[in-house]
């Protein structure tokens, strides 16, 4: 089998799609799926060539949220008829509905065809309708989902959903939602490297000011969705409450933007918060393997890929019940869960700095268990090739 993953960009930037793509490309090459990925990249972004994959950049769109690219829909119609399968992953902007618009005009020419899924990677959920700094982005949508967004989802063969969650509650946000198929395929990593003395070097020189103990480590995204300011809020009141308490070194791309500039203020009170920036490679690596605890008090959050990392370093999380696996981790005693709010925040904190070194032990070890009974890169991607 060979598939064609089309994508808006394959900058590690944008978040979870194309770091989901890279890591189950691998897997899937050992069961004989071959895998290629179309991209609106300039070809030579210094993100791109260091992959193990084909990757067709075809240059970059409008500088707009619809990213509109005149080559993509010819290249699609040129290159269709090499592939069994299209997965386009994610939605609102030109390439979805390219994939679609190319896909119903190749069928009227053609006999065979690829079936082409939608993977909505958590964009159908209602957080994005529902949340007060977004109405403007909501009315959009709204319109948008009217004249063309319905159509990439009820005209394609089926909608890829990363766990049920996702599924039960993309049903909920728009009317006229009516895919052909609903398919729960999860999703998974790759096991992390073996932890050794670089990737903690690596990360002592993205953070110098670390004391060289566990701290409690967020690594996303530095945005208002991810509930930044309810961590760090929550971190000072405790700080001002107990003798003792792990730094916090809060890592991720944001911070010169409107928003994480006034995190860093807020942060400012404080000489135990760290902001290493974005870490990749053995940085960030070592911020998972030395940290005690991984933090994510998100407002919403599709699948969490930084969760599942973390986990497969042994590593407990403290998440909010506005992550979409969070009953998997509380149902598998990986995690503690509490709800997205100033309150849920302090207590999510709090559960983990009153253990024990032994039962913060005997939990990261729970955590382990669950990453691989749970999000392994091998389950899931034959989870995937079978639904294929």
């Amino acid at each position: 089998m060979k598939i064609l993953r089309v994508i808006s960009s394959m900058n590690p930037k944008q978040g979870g799609p194309c770091q989901g793509i890279r890591n189950s490309i691998p897997e899937l090459e050992k069961s004989n799926v071959r895998n290629e990925v179309v991209c609106i990249d300039e070809p030579d972004a210094d993100y791109l060539g260091k992959d193990s994959f084909t990757i067709h950049a075809i240059g970059a769109g409008k500088k707009n949220s619809w990213g509109y690219n005149k080559n993509l829909i010819p290249w699609l119609l040129s290159n269709f008829h090499r592939f069994d399968k299209v997965i386009v992953h994610g939605l609102w902007s030109y390439h979805s509905h390219a994939a679609i618009k190319a896909i119903i005009e190749y069928r009227e020419n053609n006999d065979v065809s690829p079936k082409v899924y939608i993977m909505p990677h958590g964009m159908l959920d209602p957080y994005f309708q529902k949340a007060k700094e977004r109405r403007l982005k909501a009315l959009r949508n709204e319109i948008y989902w009217k004249i063309i967004e319905n159509k990439v989802i009820n005209k394609a063969d089926g909608i890829l959903f990363t766990c049920e969650e996702e599924l039960l509650l993309a049903r909920t946000t728009f009317p006229n939602y009516k895919p052909k198929r609903e398919i729960n395929v999860g999703y998974g990593v790759e096991l992390p490297p073996e932890h050794n003395g670089g990737k903690k070097k690596a990360f002592e020189e993205k953070v110098p000011k670390w004391n060289g103990k566990p701290f409690l480590l967020f690594l996303s995204r530095i945005h208002q969705k991810k509930g930044v300011d309810l961590l760090i809020n929550a971190y000072l009141k405790l700080e001002k409450e107990l003798d003792t308490i792990p730094q916090l070194v809060i890592a991720g791309p944001g911070l010169e933007h409107s928003y994480g500039k006034e995190i860093k203020l807020l942060a400012s009170k404080s000489q135990n918060i760290l902001f290493p920036g974005m870490l990749s490679g053995d940085a960030k690596w070592g911020a998972f393997y030395e940290c005690e605890a991984f933090v994510l008090s998100s407002h919403q959050e599709n699948f969490g890929i930084s969760i599942v990392e973390a986990l497969a370093c042994s590593r407990f999380v403290l998440i909010s019940n506005k992550v979409n696996i969070w009953r998997e981790i509380k149902s598998e005693s990986a995690g503690f869960v509490a709800d997205d709010t100033a309150l849920g925040t302090i207590e999510l904190l709090n559960n983990w700095i009153s253990l024990s070194g032994d039962e913060k032990l005997k939990m990261n070890e729970q955590a382990k268990a669950t990453f691989e009974k749970l999000y392994a890169i091998g389950p899931a991607a034959n989870k995937l090739r079978s639904a294929l």
